[in-house]
């Protein structure tokens, strides 16, 4: 048989047996006078057991060890870390697919917010700020906010974003807080245009670094939206000191207009005192 004719036979391409050649899993048959390879029977015996063997998913390396095994111990071997590995692959496939499944909910009730796909948990807490804030103007700060807790969301661990979004949950659910937090992003969307010197021109009169009333005003609200219950358990877990100190903490003040910037450092390092 020529390459062509045994690759037919078993179902594989003669490019996959020339590979097989070059790996050393199959052996170079004999040639004919023209140069052609010759393959026998028992080298289509043998592709086809190369077949079988990568279908049932091991790697080339993992064949050539089973077939330079004679007595087959290597197989059994090979197929028991094959089969632990389906299992877990299988597991991670179910996971993700649960996962999959409550997004798909999600946006076939139309309850997936922008910055989706999220956590459930996310998108609970994102849809009810959602329905609270239904017929209100968009707010520049809100939509920050979400991108924020949306990243959270992703590099968070586990438990350490189940229970940051608790304490934004037991926030949201104060009396009056959603009316509060609106407020604060009026506050906040007012000071884009303000430099942090307290120049609102952008004529370079400015007197003095963050002299603006409004940034103080701002901060004060934002930190007066934070609840007692809130703050305790911030004292109780490290509370925010509010000055950056980290790559993440730079970044994040950095996508701010620097009026906003010091507004939400001055109330971070409020609610860090009232922690204490």
């Amino acid at each position: 048989m020529r390459i062509g004719e045994i690759a037919a036979l078993v179902g594989v391409t003669p490019r996959a047996v020339r590979h097989y050649h070059h790996q050393g899993l199959l052996p170079e048959p004999v040639r004919r006078a023209n140069g052609y390879r010759d393959y026998s029977v028992r080298d289509a015996v043998l592709l086809a057991r190369i077949r079988r063997l990568t279908e049932l998913g091991l790697g080339l390396e993992e064949v050539g060890d089973v077939l330079a095994d004679d007595e087959g111990r290597e197989l059994v071997e090979v197929l028991e870390e094959l089969d632990d590995d389906l299992a877990v692959q299988q597991a991670l496939l179910a996971e993700r697919r649960a996962r999959l499944s409550a997004v798909l909910e999600q946006a076939r009730a139309g309850r997936l917010p922008a910055e989706g796909p999220v956590s459930p948990e996310l998108a609970e807490l994102l849809g009810g700020l959602a329905r609270e804030a239904a017929g209100r103007p968009e707010s520049a700060s809100a939509a920050r906010e979400r991108e924020v807790l949306a990243l959270l969301d992703t590099v968070v661990p586990p438990g350490e974003r189940d229970r940051l979004l608790g304490v934004m949950r037991r926030m949201t659910e104060a009396p009056g807080a959603v009316e509060r937090v609106y407020e604060v992003y009026g506050l906040l969307d007012a000071l884009a245009d303000v430099d942090a010197d307290g120049d609102a021109d952008g004529d370079g009169g400015g007197d003095g670094v963050a002299r603006d009333p409004r940034i103080e005003k701002a901060a004060r609200a934002l930190a007066d939206c934070i609840p007692d219950e809130v703050v305790a358990e911030l004292a109780k877990n490290g509370a925010p000191a509010g000055e950056g100190g980290s790559t993440f903490m730079d970044a994040f003040f950095a996508e701010f207009p620097r009026a906003q910037a010091e507004a939400v450092r001055r109330a971070l390092r409020l609610v860090a005192e009232r922690a204490r």
